[in-house]
């Protein structure tokens, strides 16, 4: 009797990745014409700069850049909060981070699901930005109550999926053919429904305590609210995506930009007024509209350690105190402008960003002529020297101004709510039924296994030699 061969997480994952964005694609057609602008655009960047190209492909990233892809769900209770991280647990993804997006206005908080080790994200680092909703939020009781009726009676995963991720957790894995199914199942709970669960007096008074809502509440599934794929360049595609038929948003959310890009920078094309038909008492059905799903693209730079955070949030919080952006883009170029003058003061130089203690780096050992340096030297010494060198680790994970900022866009100024913020990492850990990774922890120990690789590397060379 053969042992069951299962296929791996990572694989399940990038089928899953590829088999959503081809649904996607089909439901959104200017999503296909982001893909080949943004491959038009990496392609080039990759010509123009060689160092770029050398630094991608020496820490293994090069060719994950055009895979990358991260999805956006918003999910309405605890149990399926709870279930997503069961889910995307058989692709081999995790809960990385707390994101609290109260205090922009947005009545939800959030974690990413992502694969974290290196082989993983080498392989395919699909993420998908998970965010639950904030019922205790909305002062309306009444209103609160309807839709918490309503979300306790909806199931968005099919009971095959759900059995399938059981079967899963038992054995250990799934064979081809049960991957195959639960990419199958797992996908229509992305899949978006253009007839509402909801009629349309109800989903107004849901629209009106905040666009959220009524997208989170008015539908029997969480249907993906956004794909996005990876730039090398943001603002050539920023420039290019009028050429492309596509319309962008005024603002790229983020830092401005640099020659030694920080974090993650985000641009969107605006949502799409979709039709959607509303169920009446007697039968029939009304035609309406919503709008929720749009197009995203992103720009990865480095991971910043608590200090280098520290200092990003105090130059982000000035620009944002001296010209506060506009989702109609009135004051676009003043709001840059401030982003620019603020940010000349987070250095933008790799070496001064590692020895200053602000970003996380990855070292790898050899000098340009392949000779190994003497192990007995310190690090920084054979840094100096050029023996060891180093690369800047890719930040893997989301902003909550900037995710704040591309929901605000989308859903126009006067979707905005003034919450009280409330962060609550706890109870958002207590319906999900786990911890969430913490980032930093995660960056720095990453950056501190890839010394000690470094350095048992020289020894061993030395020791040879």
């Amino acid at each position: 009797m053969t042992a069951t061969q299962f296929m791996s997480s990572d694989d399940i994952r990038a089928a899953f990745s590829a088999a959503m964005s081809a649904m996607y694609r089909a439901e959104v057609p200017a999503y296909g014409a982001l893909l080949s602008l943004v491959a038009e655009v990496n392609a080039r960047t990759l010509a123009q700069n060689p160092a770029l190209r050398a630094s991608l492909a020496a820490t293994g990233t090069l060719d994950r850049v055009s895979e990358e892809r991260h999805g956006a769900i918003r999910v309405g209770t605890d149990a399926e909060l709870a279930m997503m991280r069961r889910v995307f647990a058989v692709m081999g993804m995790f809960p990385v981070g707390y994101y609290d997006l109260s205090e922009a206005g947005v009545p939800v908080h959030s974690t990413a699901f992502r694969p974290v080790g290196d082989s993983a994200l080498r392989q395919n680092p699909f993420r998908v930005f998970t965010s639950l909703l904030r019922l205790d939020l909305i002062e309306d009781e009444e209103l609160r109550e309807e839709a918490r009726k309503i979300l306790a009676k909806r199931r968005i995963f099919s009971d095959a999926a759900v059995s399938l991720v059981e079967k899963a957790e038992a054995d250990g894995g799934l064979d081809a053919g049960d991957a195959t199914r639960f990419i199958t199942e797992v996908l229509n709970t992305f899949r978006w429904h253009k007839q509402a669960s909801v009629d349309r007096e109800l989903y107004g008074r849901f629209h009106n305590a905040h666009r959220l809502v009524a997208d989170v509440v008015s539908f029997k599934v969480p249907h993906i609210n956004h794909l996005t794929p990876r730039t090398l360049d943001i603002d050539a595609v920023q420039r290019l995506m009028l050429d492309h038929g596509i319309t962008p948003k005024a603002v790229i959310e983020g830092p401005p930009a640099r020659d030694c890009p920080i974090l993650l920078r985000q641009t969107s094309f605006k949502a799409l007024e979709e039709s959607v038909s509303f169920p009446n008492a007697d039968g029939s059905f009304e035609v309406g509209s919503h709008t929720a799903r749009f197009g995203e693209i992103e720009q990865r730079g480095i991971a910043l350690t608590p200090k280098g955070r520290a200092l990003y949030d105090r130059l982000l919080n000035e620009a944002r105190a001296h010209v506060r952006p506009a989702s109609d883009g009135s004051n676009a170029d003043e709001y840059r402008a401030a982003l620019e003058a603020a940010f000349r003061a987070f250095p933008d130089n790799w070496d001064e960003i590692r020895r200053r203690g602000l970003g996380y780096f990855s070292y790898r050992a050899g000098d340009a002529d392949g000779r190994m340096p003497d192990a007995s030297v310190d690090l920084e010494t054979m840094v100096a020297a050029g023996s060891v060198r180093f690369d800047p680790i890719v930040y893997e994970d989301f902003l909550p101004v900037s995710a704040a900022g591309i929901f605000q866009s989308n859903l126009g100024d006067g979707a905005g709510q003034e919450f009280v913020a409330s962060p609550n990492q706890k109870r958002f850990e207590q319906a999900l039924g786990a911890t969430v990774l913490n980032e930093f922890d995660h960056y720095a120990g990453i950056e501190k296994a890839s010394i000690a690789q470094c350095l048992a590397r020289l020894e061993t060379a030395g020791s040879l030699g």
